[in-house]
C-alpha cells in the first residue's frame, strides 16, 4: 500500500471566490477515484454554470498521481488548465478533480495575469478543503480490563495514535491503527503499562485517512 493525500471524501461541498479586475473566478473541488468521476464533476458544474465564459478544469488520479488532464476551457493555451493542475500537483493532491470558473467583467487580463489568477483561485479552493493523508495502518485488537482503559487511552493519544470504537464486554477491545514497522514498539509499550496484563490480536493492513495541513507541503 502507498502513502498518499487527497481531500476528504466525505467533506461538503465548498466553494471559494477571487475577483480581479471585475472577472469573478469561482473554485469547486471534489474527491474523485476514476476519470469518470472527474468528467461528471466537470460537466456538473458546467450545468451549474452554464452563463459563464470558462469553466477550466484539471484532475489527478492514483496513488502515484498517474493520470493528470487539464482543460482550458477556451481561455489561451496554457494559461488555465494547466495553473490549476500545477496548483494540485504543487500541494501534492491526488484522486481530485478542480472546476475554475470565470466570470469575464470585461478587462483582459493577458496571459501572465490568467495563469496567477487561475493559480491563485485553484490554490485558495485547495487550502479552503480538508485534506488527508491515506496511510497504511495495521489494526491491532487489544484487550484490556476497564482499569486500564484511561491509562491506555492516555498513551495512545500521547503517541499520536488513532483508535476505534472501543467495543465493550466482560473486558474491552481497542482497536489501535498503528504503522506495521511500530508494532513491535507499541506491544512492549503496552507490556510495560500494563505489567503484561492484556492480550491482542492483529487485523489487516488498511489505507486510514490522517487529517493533514496542505499549506505544510509548500
Amino acid at each position: 500500500m502507498q502513502t498518499y493525500r487527497t481531500i476528504e471524501p466525505t467533506a461538503p461541498e465548498l466553494a471559494t471566490l477571487y475577483e480581479i479586475q471585475k472577472s469573478k473566478f469561482i473554485t469547486h473541488l471534489q474527491h474523485v477515484e476514476s476519470e469518470d468521476e472527474a468528467r461528471a464533476f466537470v460537466t456538473a458544474m458546467k450545468k451549474q454554470y452554464y452563463d459563464a465564459r470558462h469553466n477550466c478544469s484539471a484532475w489527478v488520479l492514483g496513488a502515484d498521481a498517474r493520470l493528470q488532464k487539464s482543460n482550458d476551457d477556451g481561455e489561451p493555451g496554457g494559461t488555465a488548465g494547466n495553473p490549476i493542475l500545477e496548483a494540485i500537483k504543487q500541494h501534492a493532491l491526488t484522486d481530485i478533480v478542480v472546476v475554475v470558473t470565470r466570470y469575464f467583467g470585461g478587462i483582459k487580463l493577458g496571459a501572465g495575469g490568467l495563469i496567477r489568477a487561475y493559480s491563485h483561485s485553484a490554490v485558495l479552493g485547495l487550502e479552503a478543503a480538508r485534506c488527508v493523508q491515506m496511510t497504511p495502518l495495521a489494526e491491532l485488537r487489544v484487550t484490556i480490563d476497564y482499569s486500564l482503559l484511561a491509562t491506555v487511552e492516555n498513551y495512545l493519544r500521547g503517541q499520536g495514535l488513532s483508535w476505534g470504537e472501543p467495543v465493550y464486554a466482560a473486558d474491552v477491545t481497542l482497536p489501535i491503527h498503528v504503522a506495521p514497522a511500530a508494532l513491535s514498539d507499541l506491544l512492549t509499550a503496552l507490556t510495560d503499562l500494563t505489567s503484561a496484563r492484556f492480550t491482542y490480536e492483529k487485523g489487516d493492513e488498511t489505507l486510514v485517512p490522517l487529517p493533514v495541513s496542505l499549506k505544510a507541503t509548500e
